[in-house]
Order: C-alpha cells, then sequence, then structure tokens
C-alpha cells in the first residue's frame, strides 16, 4: 500500500463532509450536565441525544435520582437512542463515580485546573468514555480535541487514517495537527454526524459513495455484509459409506461406541463381583487330611519302593505254635 498523505486526507474529507451534513454547536451547560449530554450524544444522533437529555433533567427530580435509578428505567425513558442501555449504564456509572469522589455533583471547580490536569481528573471517572471527555475538553474546557464513537472511527478505518490499534485506542494519529482548533468543533460534529449513521447503516450505498469520494482506493475496506444462510459442510464418510464416529455418525451406532458399552458393561459386572464377593463370609477352615499313597508326592512313592520286603518265612516263624 503506497503511504498517504494524511493531511491532505484529512482535509479533504472536511470538504467533502462539508457538502452533505450541517454542523452543530453545544449549549453552553455546566460541566457534569454536558459529560451526560455527551454520553447521550454518543453512537447517537444529535436530535436524539439533545432529547435524551432533556428528558433525564426533566423527568427526574435531581441528578440523584437518576443516579439510584435502574438502567432499565432509563433506558425506557431514552429509548430514542440507538443504544439506550449502554447509554443508561455508563450514565448510572459516571454518576456514581462522581458522587463517591465528593459527596456533591457539582464539577465546575475542574474549569480552574490546567487543561491536562483538567482532562485528567475526568477520565479517572468510571463511565467517562473518550469520546464524551473529548467534548467536554471542546464544550467546557477549550480545549482542541476531536471527539470519536463507534462510526467515526470506523470512517477513518476504512478512509486507511486509522489501523486496528488505532481504533481500539480511540484515536486518529495527526487529527488534531491537520484541524486548526477554530475548526474542531465545526470539523467534529460533521464527523459525528457521519459516523452516527454510518453506525447504524454500515452497509448504506449513500455513505458508501461519500467514502469512496473521500478516498476512491478504500472500496476494499467499505463494510460488506456477512453471506446468508451458508450450508453446514456435509459430513465425512467412510470407503463404505458410514458416516466417521464423531463426524456426523449418530451416537452409539459406531464401533467406538460398541467398545465403549461393552467396557462399560465388563465395568459393571466386575463391579458387581466384586460387591457379591465382599458379601460372602469366610470359610471356616478344614482338618487335615492324611494323604494315602496314591496322592503322595512321587518322590516319597520312590522310597516305599526302594524298602525291603518281608520274607515269607519270617511271618511263619513270628506265629506262635498251636
Amino acid at each position: 500500500m503506497a503511504k498517504i498523505d494524511r493531511g491532505a486526507l484529512i482535509t479533504k474529507a472536511f470538504k467533502v463532509l462539508r457538502k452533505h451534513y450541517e454542523p452543530y454547536t453545544y449549549v453552553e451547560r455546566p460541566l457534569l450536565e454536558q459529560m451526560v449530554f455527551a454520553l447521550c450524544l454518543e453512537n447517537s444522533p444529535h436530535d436524539a441525544a439533545t432529547k435524551a437529555f432533556e428528558v433525564l433533567k426533566g423527568g427526574f427530580f435531581d441528578w440523584n435520582e437518576v443516579r439510584v435509578s435502574t438502567v432499565e428505567e432509563l433506558a425506557e425513558v431514552m429509548s430514542m437512542l440507538p443504544e439506550p442501555k449502554h447509554a443508561a449504564h455508563q450514565i448510572k456509572r459516571f454518576l456514581y463515580s462522581v458522587f463517591e469522589t465528593g459527596y456533591s455533583f457539582d464539577l465546575d471547580p475542574v474549569k480552574k485546573m490546567n487543561l491536562g490536569a483538567a482532562i485528567q481528573k475526568l477520565e479517572k471517572h468510571q463511565g467517562a468514555s473518550p469520546f464524551a471527555v473529548a467534548v467536554v475538553t471542546q464544550a467546557c474546557l477549550g480545549g482542541h480535541s476531536i471527539p470519536l464513537d463507534k462510526g467515526a472511527l470506523l470512517a477513518f478505518q476504512v478512509l486507511g487514517l486509522a489501523s486496528v490499534a488505532d481504533v481500539a485506542k480511540s484515536t486518529v494519529p495527526g487529527l488534531e495537527r491537520a484541524i486548526p482548533k477554530n475548526k474542531g468543533i465545526e470539523f467534529g460534529s460533521i464527523v459525528h454526524l457521519f459516523g452516527a449513521e454510518l453506525n447504524a447503516s454500515p452497509y448504506s450505498t449513500n455513505l458508501h459513495k461519500i467514502l469512496l469520494e473521500i478516498a476512491p482506493d478504500a472500496k476494499e475496506r467499505l463494510p460488506k455484509r456477512p453471506p446468508k444462510n451458508v450450508p453446514p459442510p456435509p459430513p465425512a464418510k467412510t470407503p463404505a459409506g458410514k458416516p466417521v464416529a464423531g463426524k456426523g455418525a449418530a451416537p452409539g451406532k459406531g464401533a467406538e461406541a460398541k467398545d465403549v458399552r461393552a467396557t462399560a458393561k465388563g465395568d459393571a459386572k466386575g463391579r458387581a463381583g466384586e460387591k457379591v464377593a465382599d458379601k460372602k463370609p469366610a470359610a471356616p477352615a478344614r482338618p487335615p487330611v492324611k494323604e494315602s499313597a496314591a496322592k503322595r508326592p512321587v518322590a516319597d512313592k520312590k522310597q516305599d519302593k526302594l524298602k525291603p520286603k518281608k520274607k515269607a518265612t519270617e511271618s511263619l516263624t513270628k506265629r506262635k505254635p498251636r
């Protein structure tokens, strides 16, 4: 990929987006309210964010009541936003963090701090997204920071101005250098309007035409629809035509399944036999049996053959006379 002139491409994007969108300006608000509005504005059209903020401010007694309300309750009253639950969750986290830090909802003392220290102070609060901090930096602190939400980051990624790592960090290198500070709010607002539409309709042909008008070589990077109803691959088969066990074969019908069942039955029989053997009483010891000549070892039989036999005369002499 050829090296691009980042400054020239950002300036061209500014000129093209100017033809399609009207910039907006921020209403002057206290710093805390500006942050709540920015959390409504993230990933949402400007008109919808304004209505959601007015509902929160006018429909609840104070910001503490918003803080203790559930996410479901807040999402219900902010249903005009594209992502009401996400916005409600972020607002609730931010208000909790602010209250636990100073037990009040007054953040205006942050304006008296240096710009760098003020930004770090805001970033420490839970729920304060990089987009919301950038909005407050522009609207309340007088700093130069372009707010970038999900749709705007996608647009700069398609244009080749942001890598995957840049999108993860919510930054576009060289953006603040290419856009002067006095044009920061105007540029940020039209980029946000375009990004909100791209986030809602990433496959819109009209939005793709605007991106290609800025960078004609971005065609390959445009969001593409995923394929519909892709059929699953057929199961692999053995040479005999039967499904391979574990790849489409019915459970319990393969040779492996038979071996498993046979092993399981053998184990079950073995366990049953062990249990029966354990339950049988020990047999009593039998008295010793005299061994007969037939059952004696062969060595003993040979010894008997070697003994001298008695003669018939010896037996007659031993008889008593009548």
